[in-house]
């Protein structure tokens, strides 16, 4: 015998659902504790068997179980899809319910998961979880072990629960990233003091032992010109005088050298575009197009981008092998925007993701981004190449100065 749907008979029944996930959506601001309880509810109040609320990375290309009724809680961080792969996956990319009421294994679109065992459960819907205006926060899946047949009632209110929980878990997303970006600022303004502290102490050292003490030596030659000309001794006058002009150019070598440490020279030389181009000018047997806007911009935000640029083309050089690299500057009303992209090799952005959401070298071009007030998006896909887009206000005052110790 067949079992009809959720099991849900009338529309009071429904109410009472609905009313138990509003409830559910505000037992606090974090992912995981909003989507096991929406789970609980789900499996308590219908006839359903086992419930995954999989939430949408901040990559937006993969989704992560972020909920479930137990006995796969334990799974919950742990399983991974991306967009296109698996029912969840599909319905994700589509936007559109998907039912399965029997023989998944000949839906193209299923694929199975070992830690989720779905080789136990015979029906299922998945519909996407999405608001006004924010959009998609994941995916909803509900199983049965028995047959069950699904109708349009039961999608309708299914994806219903979904719209409720997607606004929820768009507040726990921001959250959760407020929260992680006040943790990394912490963690960062120490960083930053001890690598100020580390950088005074090293130009100190340099000055020093380079500077100082050549410059010493200096004033010893020059005391020994003004006696050799006392004493009419022209040929070694004009040794030690050649010796302290060699002197002087070493010393304003290592004095620009120690300059730029703090400010990259070529900035008040080429300004930011001319800087960019000549970075990106710099790498070997790479093909570069260029669409930069000549503009100066304040001071710590030049420095910031360049910086940026900097360590995302090294990063070009040594992972990408890259045969072209698009440099794109442009400014506009909500500030400046700087992308680098390349053709190279690319990779899984949600793969190489850390715990603090970075990856590809590229935790302090974030920190730098972060500085000045602005933001990095990085896409890429194995075989498609790598684009970093770096947005920043143009009206921003430093949150500290940027420190040369990561350049």
């Amino acid at each position: 015998m067949t079992t009809r749907g959720l099991g849900l008979d009338d529309p009071q029944r429904e109410n009472e659902v609905l009313l138990a996930i509003i409830e559910a959506t505000s037992s606090g601001p974090g992912v995981e504790p909003l989507a096991a309880a929406v789970a609980r509810v789900i499996t308590e109040a219908t006839a359903t068997d086992v419930c995954f609320v999989h939430v949408l990375d901040d990559t937006e290309r993969s989704l992560t179980l972020a909920g479930a009724t137990p006995p796969f809680d334990a799974q919950v961080g742990r399983v991974r899809l991306p967009l296109d792969t698996g029912v969840a996956g599909w319905v994700a990319s589509h936007r559109e319910p998907a039912v399965i009421t029997g023989d998944k294994r000949a839906d193209p679109r299923y694929v199975a998961i070992p830690e989720l065992h779905g080789e136990q459960y015979t029906s299922m819907v998945s519909v996407p979880m999405e608001s006004e205006p924010a959009g998609l926060a994941g995916v909803l899946n509900v199983h049965t072990v028995a047959h069950r047949e699904f109708d349009d009632r039961d999608v309708r209110v299914l994806t219903a629960i979904g719209s409720l929980v997607a606004g929820a878990l768009h507040q726990a997303r921001m959250h959760r990233r407020l929260a992680a970006r006040e943790e990394a600022h912490g963690r960062f303004a120490e960083q930053m003091v001890a690598a100020q502290e580390a950088e005074r102490q090293r130009l100190a050292r340099d000055i020093h032992d380079g500077i100082s003490q050549r410059l010493v030596t200096l004033s010893y030659h020059l005391d020994a010109v003004a006696t050799f000309l006392e004493r009419d001794e022209a040929a070694a006058a004009r040794a030690d005088l050649s010796t302290a002009s060699d002197m002087v150019l070493t010393t304003l070598d290592e004095a620009r050298a120690a300059i730029g440490a703090l400010r990259p020279p070529v900035l008040d030389d080429l300004g930011l575009a001319g800087a960019l181009a000549a970075l990106a000018r710099g790498l070997p047997d790479v093909r570069v197009s260029l669409d930069l806007e000549d503009r100066r911009l304040p001071e710590h935000v030049e420095v910031a981008l360049y910086r940026i640029a900097q360590e995302t083309l090294q990063n070009v050089l040594k992972h990408a092998d890259a045969e072209e690299v698009t440099v794109r500057l442009t400014t506009g009303s909500s500030g400046v925007r700087l992308e680098l992209a390349d053709d190279g090799v690319g990779f899984d952005v949600a793969d190489r993701a850390g715990a603090d959401g970075t990856g590809y070298g590229l935790a302090s071009v974030r920190e730098r981004a972060e500085l000045v007030g602005g933001s990095v998006r990085v896409t890429s896909r194995p075989g498609t190449g790598t684009t970093v887009t770096v947005t920043a206000p143009v009206d921003s005052e430093p949150i500290d100065e940027v420190s040369p110790h990561n350049t």
